[in-house]
């Protein structure tokens, strides 16, 4: 009998050669299972059918809608022990695109104890492609389809879905750059185009990026490095992190700057959870900034401009993202174009779970419009 990961490489190569076809041959079914493979907003569902379908091919004996040794039984298995052990190292190792961890720890899946039948109240957006996910679970629970081909399918799906990705990616990377007698672009249209960026859906990423940024174009004129960034979904707590950005001085590790970043107002209770931070501190942070998206109360200012003797030194501020930016390239002039090369480079370099893969096309979009004067 093959293990895992023998079916898993059995069925990839099978959706990568050039006769590859769909499998699944119930076309109610196979629109549910395109629908939760291609839904860019929430790649639980993907995860999900992946791992109950392995474990139903790999333990014929268990029920699909049964994914929780909670439940009990002889048919009952571990999902998440299949999404971890096998899902995770194959859609990394093939660069697929779905959540890098896990989907029995999204809160609609996690503390379940009765089996995923159609009938069970999933809470979680959209409500669709959970009701989706359970209805092809029971298809393949009750024999109308085959666990190996909703696998296969899931597959190819995905696949596709991979090369597409890279081809526009490529596409558009190829556009760039291509006329060489081209000025560079200006530092206001610079700011333009992020300022652009940040108003995207599903941004709030992007500030860490601008000023990580900021500091690899200018590392060689300030003595200070970013050190290197945390996962966006990690909590301070977890990293050991003070921050969104640490800088340190080049010639030492000590952290003496940290960036925060805020996709809202920032308040008198978040300086105060930073005061908390720095008095933690083994050694005294010289500058703590909150980033800002949004507006900034004037007692806010006001309360942060009284901390600088409290704390013994250190100095807290409250930037807006945009004006930092603006503030960065007209005093760094002619490391405009660096510092919008290290933006492209951070942003294609995030996980897509950290930033969505639609959004790095539109800023190469956006970029493309931008130098070809569109």
């Amino acid at each position: 009998m093959e293990t895992p990961e023998q079916s898993l490489d059995r069925l990839l190569e099978q959706a990568t050669s050039d006769t590859a076809a769909q499998r699944v041959e119930n076309p109610e079914i196979l629109a549910r299972i395109e629908y939760i493979c291609t839904y860019p907003n929430n790649r639980a569902g993907v995860r999900l059918l992946m791992a109950c379908m392995l474990a139903k091919m790999h333990q014929p004996e268990i029920d699909p809608r049964k994914p929780y040794t909670e439940i009990g039984g002889p048919d009952c298995f571990s999902g998440r022990t299949y999404d971890e052990r096998y899902i995770t190292r194959f859609i990394n190792a093939n660069r697929l695109p779905c959540n890098p961890t896990t989907a029995f720890l999204t809160p609609a899946l996690r503390n379940i104890n009765r089996p995923l039948a159609t009938s069970v109240p999933i809470v979680g957006r959209p409500a669709r492609m959970y009701a989706d996910t359970l209805r092809v679970l029971e298809d393949v629970a009750e024999g109308r389809a085959r666990a190996e081909d909703v696998l296969g399918d899931a597959i190819r799906i995905l696949v596709t879905m991979r090369d597409e990705r890279a081809q526009r990616m490529e596409a558009l990377l190829a556009s760039l750059g291509r006329d060489g007698d081209r000025l560079p672009l200006a530092s206001e249209a610079i700011v333009t185009l992020i300022e652009q960026h940040l108003e995207c859906k599903n941004s709030s990423r992007l500030p860490v990026l601008v000023v990580a940024a900021a500091y690899r174009a200018a590392t060689g004129k300030l003595g200070e490095d970013a050190l290197p960034l945390k996962p966006h979904t990690a909590a301070d707590e977890q990293t050991g992190a003070m921050g969104d950005v640490e800088i340190c001085l080049t010639s030492d590790e000590r952290v003496v700057t940290v960036y925060e970043m805020k996709a809202k107002r920032v308040t008198v209770d978040d300086i105060d959870r930073a005061l908390e931070k720095i008095a933690s501190s083994e050694h005294r942070i010289d500058n703590y900034v909150f980033i800002t998206t949004d507006a900034t109360d004037d007692e806010v200012h006001d309360y942060a401009a009284t901390l600088y003797e409290k704390t013994g030194g250190t100095e807290i501020a409250v930037l807006d993202c945009v004006g930092f930016l603006r503030h960065f390239l007209h005093l760094f002039h002619r490391l405009r174009t660096a510092f919008l090369d290290a933006y492209q480079c951070l942003l294609l370099a995030e996980p897509n779970s950290a930033v969505r893969h639609s959004l790095k096309e539109v800023f190469l979009a956006l970029r493309k419009a931008a130098e070809c004067g569109e």
